[in-house]
């Protein structure tokens, strides 16, 4: 291990011990799958853009990635039909409402605007250039493996109890339907979009992820390239601005960092050029971020002087 690692590796020690302590929060309830998770569970990962990996206590147990699936499929799309085709259909602003909402669809004469609320997430799953659903969903299924460096499987479990509670996002993907915004059929995506979100991950595999956005888009652990470069500035772009819901901003504010939330308790933070931190930890705030994911993240960031705004960068 590099000494910048073997520094790296205490601090994040240091930042896990301290956040493990911290009861706040609460599983999301509103998925029976998500609310049987083990609350205690703590676990975070850091893998360098030369495939250094460091992981502790629960890194490795599997949680459903939910939201962080957003930016995978958006990598895919981007690779697919370029950023100006997506940006003209889906947009790039952030709603300034919750990741759900359907007065931000309204406001704006039915069009998303971002891939990572599930309105945007559902119009790029359809942007997806394939002949079916099943074609659809394998090719999203693949790129996050191929993003992972693993392979990546449906959680029958996790999608079962989604699919019996996305009443709310079925109707979203009408509304998309009804303004021209859904460029499959509707109710496909969003049956496609629910597995995309039921898929199972652990925290080296997310930091993997993260490692390949920071890397230009070539997985540091397989060596492929994964997205062309000139796509990598968009997903970050994304990610800084909508990535942690309605506390983007104040990510932004303390961080410094593209980062992406799942109501799953992931967290993930890409650091461009030199890795990616995951955590997981199922308590979630009010907002449906990871509680302890943004406690050690912070504290490791901070002690490292990653914040890209910072003109003291490590």
């Amino acid at each position: 291990m590099s000494p910048l690692n073997e520094k790296l590796a205490v601090i994040m020690q240091q930042a896990l011990n301290e956040a493990k302590t911290n009861s706040d929060g609460e599983n999301a309830s509103y998925i029976p799958f998500l609310a049987s998770v083990p609350s205690e569970l703590t676990g975070l990962a850091f893998v360098s853009v030369t495939g250094e990996i460091i992981q502790l206590q629960d890194a490795d147990y599997k949680f459903a990635i939910e939201s962080i699936s957003k930016i995978m499929t958006l990598g895919l799309v981007l690779e697919q039909s370029g950023a100006d085709a997506l940006h003209s259909k889906v947009g790039a602003e952030p709603t300034g409402m919750p990741f759900n909402s359907v007065l931000a669809l309204e406001l704006h004469q039915g069009k998303p605007l971002t891939p990572l609320v599930n309105a945007g997430a559902m119009a790029t799953v359809s942007l997806v250039t394939a002949t079916d659903k099943e074609q659809r969903w394998q090719q999203i299924l693949n790129f996050q493996s191929l993003l992972a460096n693993s392979t990546i499987s449906l959680s029958d479990e996790v999608n079962q109890s989604e699919q019996t509670t996305n009443t709310h996002n079925r109707a979203i993907a009408l509304l998309l339907e009804s303004s021209g915004r859904m460029y499959s059929e509707p109710l496909e995506a969003c049956d496609v979009y629910t597995r995309q979100c039921s898929t199972l991950f652990n925290a080296v595999e997310l930091a993997t992820v993260g490692a390949t956005l920071a890397n230009g888009g070539k997985n540091p652990c397989s060596g492929k390239q994964v997205i062309q470069p000139q796509n990598i500035p968009h997903i970050l772009a994304e990610m800084a601005m909508e990535g942690l819901y309605d506390t983007s901003g104040d990510w932004a504010y303390d961080v410094g960092l593209p980062g992406k939330s799942g109501v799953g308790g992931g967290l993930l933070t890409v650091i461009p050029n030199i890795g990616a931190l995951a955590a997981f930890s199922p308590r979630l705030d009010p907002f449906g971020n990871s509680v302890r994911g943004q406690q050690m993240i912070k504290h490791v960031t901070q002690a490292m002087a990653w914040n890209l705004f910072s003109s003291k960068q490590h």
